[in-house]
């Protein structure tokens, strides 16, 4: 495990989580959240200390597996577990940590992240570093594990984070349990809170899941009509959907983004207008679900694999639809990038470029010149293999070149390094 060099304070390089089990007890009015989170994992290397992120709430109580003489300290970003003997690489551990609060979004060089008061519910939106605002964790994407999740809330709230388990009535409030056997990044785990119609709908197969308020309904009908044709076009080219279901939330309030979640797709009322007019939205947080979600990142550096490809998927869909095709909206996109500054390194844009829209038309574009290159079939082959090989996993943009290399030959490799590893923006190639 590594720490990431885009968000140096987040995470503990010496551990590995391999399954937390969160118990949360949230009041919506006082905005009161209590919780005991319950980790397992390993130790990757020697360590005299465990820390987890954790911000704006308050470690109460700690209890490491064994070890009944191990202490805690607690820094504004940090939880700090200290055993009573050094642990040793490979060594298990199995982790308690009482903890409660008023949470609250976190101020990054990214806007504020994490856990979010909506006018009457809540939003997690934790892409890069909010997901220590609701509960402790080794908060780097490359660290997937399983979750459990039991949120305990007022009654008369539709309730949305994964794959549900049950829900039950305990002392007058409803009880939530969730559970993610999907290896998850700690980003992309969530829940979303707020008074919704809940529908269930078949995805070319898959499980859908649609949570909206009511008022909302004709919009979200009318918008989310061809998500079916959207699954199947996606499960043709990039192969099998990688997750028990796919549920979408639309809050009542806007939101600045959509954002993607491990199984879900989260909207705004403002990106739902009843005419499709945002329906490129739609594709790419549902492509996310293969690019992002279960080809996961290993570093952050490497984003371009997650939003380059969502945003390719839009295109795709634009060419199937009867929309644009993807080489027109290439040429197009291609054409506003040459007229703005040449100063992005896709391969490594830094912090403050990584989620800059030029990342994702330059990613789009370095696929759309591969497919141009080795021609449909091999592209499209070659997408399939990629997620069939990464599913689950935790890649590089290494790893992608790598895989083109062997699969399309060491050409095609090199006409990708001047789009990845230069700023100047290469032509694309002759359609």
């Amino acid at each position: 495990m590594t720490v990431d060099a885009y968000t140096p304070q987040s995470g503990d390089a010496a551990v590995s989580v391999s399954h937390y089990d969160l118990q949360l007890d949230y009041k919506i009015a006082t905005n009161r959240l209590s919780g005991t989170a319950r980790i397992s994992g390993t130790v990757v290397s020697d360590t005299a200390a465990l820390s987890f992120d954790l911000v704006g709430l308050r470690a109460t109580k700690v209890r490491l597996g064994g070890d009944p003489r191990a202490g805690f300290t607690q820094s504004d970003r940090k939880v700090k577990v200290k055993p009573s003997r050094p642990l040793r690489a490979g060594e298990g551990f199995d982790l308690e940590i009482a903890y409660g609060g008023a949470p609250r979004p976190r101020r990054t060089r990214w806007g504020t992240l994490g856990w979010e008061e909506l006018e009457d519910g809540l939003i997690v939106a934790s892409q890069p570093t909010g997901a220590p605002t609701w509960f402790p964790c080794n908060d780097v994407p490359s660290d997937k594990a399983t979750y459990r999740l039991s949120f305990t809330t007022d009654p008369g709230y539709d309730v949305a984070a994964g794959p549900l388990v049950e829900v039950a009535t305990v002392r007058g409030r409803r009880a939530w349990v969730f559970e993610w056997v999907t290896p998850t990044p700690t980003y992309l785990v969530t829940v979303q809170m707020g008074h919704y119609v809940t529908e269930t709908l078949d995805l070319d197969g898959v499980r859908g899941e649609l949570h909206y308020p009511r008022p909302a309904a004709s919009r979200v009908h009318a918008d989310f009509s061809d998500l079916g044709r959207m699954m199947a076009l996606y499960q043709e080219v990039f192969g099998p959907y990688p997750s028990p279901a796919y549920a979408v939330v639309v809050t009542a309030d806007d939101l600045e983004i959509p954002l993607e979640a491990q199984g879900m797709g989260i909207f705004g009322s403002n990106h739902i207008d009843g005419f499709g007019g945002l329906e490129r939205l739609i594709a790419h947080e549902l492509a996310h679900q293969w690019f992002g979600n279960s080809v996961g990142l290993a570093l952050w550096r490497d984003i371009w694999l997650n939003e380059g490809f969502a945003c390719y998927a839009e295109w795709l869909w634009s060419e199937r639809s009867g929309g644009p095709s993807a080489h027109a909206e290439a040429t197009a996109h291609h054409a506003r990038l040459r007229r703005l500054p040449q100063d992005l390194l896709l391969a490594d844009p830094g912090p403050e470029l990584m989620f800059d829209d030029r990342v994702y038309k330059r990613g789009a574009l370095t696929l759309h010149a591969l497919r141009l290159t080795i021609g449909d079939d091999a592209f499209f082959a070659l997408l399939r293999a990629w997620t069939d090989a990464g599913r689950g996993r935790t890649v590089r943009t290494a790893d992608f070149t790598g895989l083109v290399a062997e699969r399309a030959g060491a050409a095609a490799r090199d006409l990708l390094r001047p789009w990845l590893d230069e700023t100047a923006l290469p032509a694309l190639p002759a359609a």
